[in-house]
């Protein structure tokens, strides 16, 4: 490991505040400065770049919090796939870390981070090179199209590299992580823009993009159709964050008290959606790489996945795992039996999906409940009235965990798909990322930073 420690102590890193407990303001102050030149590198493009065939996945741009044909088009994928990559190979006994010793920690840190710099490398190049982002067609077999593809390439790397650390420094100096913030960040001016975008829109430039504006202006037109449609996709976009916020409250708490001290007890919570939003981020992102290479086949002649008009799957395996829009579809009068089919199917693959990764999130991210009960006896707790033991523990645990990972990760499942198909301001996964990542903030800054704060906002906070 000795030719491994070198090598990470080659990188250079963000160093962490000397102090164990920063204040509120510090906090705020390095998120805002992040999050504002997040949002001032998805605006500047790559030069260079002719053809962009990634910008229809605006899905999959929300779940990398990338922007596609901007120096962000890499986004957090790299990293995500690096730390999936490397808690998989840990979580199996693959390869074997302490990450309960400040050295492991450090070391696995280090090898996450060499990790997401090969990750973005050979993402940067399979964009390019696969023509997912590349140079105009006209300068195809010159020596000018391989310079401009080498140097789309660079400023993919670049791109990838300062989110990788600006991602660190929002975890040593800002509020959670970088991922989070970047994921909640995407989700969240997606969903502003999509309800108060007043500039016309493309497909109809006397009306206004937003769903807000818009709505009025279809009022004020007598569009009884048009406004059904708007009402119908804030409706969806309200209740699907209402019921994320109610899903995410409810947990089962479990009672715990010291051994060795009398008189003392704890709840040790296991959230509803146990397995959070991991579940239904490797569903929406498997289902969307296959609508990625469906297209790119469909390109390059080869329609195997099936074929697209413009961005729209329209035959083959690629359509019949779409989510069409049913409420649009029911106010339009254009509903049809094989939409029907199309949204059981893509209900089935969702919330079959969810169960699947969920179980096996569980299983391999030290969620089970053998680990649960290791952890727990390694805290010096015990559950009142049984004897100490983690065969016990573990059983009991087992009654919960079990039955939570199934349910949660189907509830998770089917309310994504339901946001899909309703037709709601963003993608349903998105919502529900955005959701969660902010509830998780807000517990955090609530439990750790309420007496920091200035009145008013402690108020707000409240």
């Amino acid at each position: 490991m000795s030719l491994l420690d070198n090598l990470i102590a080659v990188f250079p890193e963000v160093k962490g505040p000397t102090q164990k407990r920063l204040p509120f303001k510090e906090k705020l102050k390095w998120t805002l400065v992040i999050l504002v030149i997040f949002f001032v590198m998805g605006l500047i493009p790559l030069f260079g770049l002719g053809e962009n065939a990634l910008q229809q996945f605006e899905f999959l741009s929300i779940i990398l919090g990338a922007s596609f044909g901007s120096i962000l088009s890499l986004g957090i994928g790299p990293i995500v796939t690096a730390s999936i990559v490397l808690q998989l190979l840990n979580g199996t006994g693959i390869i074997k870390m302490d990450v309960t010793s400040p050295q492991g920690r450090q070391r696995f840190q280090g090898v996450q981070k060499l990790l997401a710099i090969f990750f973005i490398v050979f993402e940067a190049i399979v964009y390019v090179m696969m023509g997912g982002l590349a140079p105009a067609s006209a300068y195809i077999g010159t020596i000018l199209y391989s310079q401009l593809q080498a140097l789309l390439i660079v400023q993919l790397i670049l791109g990838g590299i300062l989110i990788m650390y600006m991602d660190e420094v929002i975890s040593k100096w800002g509020f959670g992580s970088g991922i989070s913030l970047f994921i909640a960040a995407g989700v969240s001016q997606q969903v502003f823009i999509r309800a108060f975008n007043f500039l016309p829109s493309p497909t109809n430039p006397e009306i206004a993009a937003g769903a807000i504006p818009s709505l009025f202006q279809f009022l004020s037109l007598g569009d009884v159709t048009g406004a059904s449609l708007q009402i119908a996709a804030l409706v969806s976009t309200i209740v699907v964050f209402a019921i994320c916020v109610y899903g995410q409250s409810m947990k089962v708490e479990i009672p715990l008290s010291f051994g060795r001290i009398r008189g003392y007890s704890m709840r040790w919570p296991l959230n509803f959606f146990y397995t959070s939003n991991i579940p239904v981020i490797l569903v929406a992102a498997l289902m969307a790489n296959i609508q990625l290479f469906a297209t790119l086949l469909d390109k390059w002649g080869h329609p195997l996945l099936g074929t697209f008009s413009g961005s729209t799957p329209v035959s083959g395996i690629v359509f019949w795992i779409s989510s069409p829009n049913v409420l649009r579809l029911l106010i339009t009068g254009s509903f049809s039996w094989v939409n029907l089919v199309q949204a059981l199917i893509y209900i089935l693959l969702m919330v079959g999906g969810a169960i699947i990764f969920s179980i096996f999130w569980m299983q391999t991210a030290n969620m089970d409940a053998a680990s649960q009960a290791r952890q727990i006896m390694s805290s010096g707790l015990q559950i009142p009235g049984f004897r100490r033991d983690e065969r016990v523990l573990e059983r009991i645990l087992s009654r919960y965990i079990w039955p939570l990972t199934v349910v949660g990760g189907a509830s998770v499942g089917l309310l994504a798909a339901l946001a899909d198909l309703t037709g709601a301001l963003s993608r349903g996964t998105g919502i529900l990322l955005a959701v969660m990542i902010i509830y998780k903030l807000y517990e955090e800054i609530a439990k750790q930073h309420m007496m920091d704060m200035h009145p008013a906002m402690r108020k707000f906070m409240e």
